[in-house]
């Protein structure tokens, strides 16, 4: 659980010792979340309705968020004309009508018993070389060198969270869905933005048109602003579309992970764009979900901004990998 403390700025922490300059120099008190196992996140680095700071994500030696993809183009345009923005949007029209209220829930209840296969976090992450994220309209390398890129350059800002350094490496191991040995899914059914299933659909959701064609559109139930929770629910009593996010959620959860609940919250919210970028949602959050929120936005620069055709040292930053899955995980996994 995520709880919020009052803790004077000059008290023995050791996550904050003189990083970034968050210990106030004044020694003004300073309010801070506490994470399970007791991770800290510092006040300064988000505003109360979650949003991280500006002056929180860049500095002089910090990683600096680029302008434009490999492409040429601004990060998440689904409008410019391109072959590649075609078919991203021919993926987003067969995800909003196929992703319904009663796909998820079977799709959950068929994953969620983790009889497929036995194996590592590493011999997962190297089965990614085999994936490319067709919904994707910023990147076409190989899986495995997004997850490298996104860990190490939080890595580089964040250098005492290691459990974050982690989250950001296993955050896409879910697309291992896409491989016959996982069940072979079709993409529209393993990637791409998230969204709540049992409600409206928000007009904040990339290519929206297309949930006309969705069975649940015209669903009474489904379709208002509620539909079958209530305010405050909290969003793990909230069914989102099926994908990658909700699968690796699952196979940490029913495999005992220690990571604290805000990685795993990264890990099955990364993808819900229309809550963590535009806002929509937040009606269904609990508390928790409040502060948890404040480390999916700083992890969201770096998921996203990282994506180069900058290539990673894979066996030279191989080891420390390892030994944060073998501080966080079992050796081998069931999936």
């Amino acid at each position: 659980m995520t709880i919020l403390i009052e803790q004077p700025a000059d008290h023995n922490v050791p996550q904050l010792e003189d990083k970034k300059g968050l210990a106030s120099e004044n020694n003004e008190e300073l309010f801070e979340f506490v994470l399970d196992g007791g991770f800290v996140m510092p006040k300064d680095i988000a505003d109360n309705d979650g949003c991280v700071k500006p002056e929180a994500l860049v500095s002089n030696d910090e990683f600096i968020a680029p302008d434009i993809n490999a492409f040429g183009h601004t990060f998440r345009d689904y409008n410019v004309e391109s072959g590649r923005q075609k078919s991203v949007e021919e993926f987003y029209r067969l995800n909003h009508i196929h992703q319904t209220y009663d796909f998820v829930n079977r799709m959950r209840e068929q994953y969620r018993k983790m009889d497929r296969v036995e194996m590592s976090i590493w011999e997962c992450c190297e089965l990614l070389n085999e994936v490319v994220d067709e919904s994707d309209p910023d990147l076409d390398e190989p899986q495995i060198e997004h997850l490298l890129q996104t860990a190490e350059a939080i890595r580089k800002d964040y250098p005492n969270e290691d459990w974050l350094h982690l989250t950001a490496l296993i955050h896409d191991l879910g697309k291992v869905l896409l491989l016959p040995s996982f069940g072979g899914l079709p993409q529209w059914a393993v990637v791409g933005d998230t969204h709540p299933l049992g409600c409206a659909f928000d007009e904040s959701i990339v290519h929206h048109k297309y949930f006309e064609s969705n069975p649940d559109h015209n669903n009474p139930l489904y379709n208002t602003k509620n539909g079958i929770y209530t305010e405050g629910c909290g969003l793990e009593n909230v069914m989102i579309s099926w994908g990658h996010d909700d699968y690796m959620y699952l196979v940490a959860k029913e495999n005992g992970t220690t990571l604290p609940e805000a990685g795993l919250f990264v890990i099955r919210y990364h993808s819900f764009y229309p809550l963590h970028k535009s806002g929509a949602y937040k009606h269904l959050m609990n508390e928790e979900d409040k502060q948890n929120l404040k480390w999916l936005n700083i992890f969201n620069k770096y998921d996203l901004y990282s994506k180069s055709k900058v290539r990673i040292d894979v066996e030279k930053v191989k080891p420390y990998y390892l030994s944060l899955i073998d501080k966080y995980f079992p050796a081998k996994l069931r999936w």
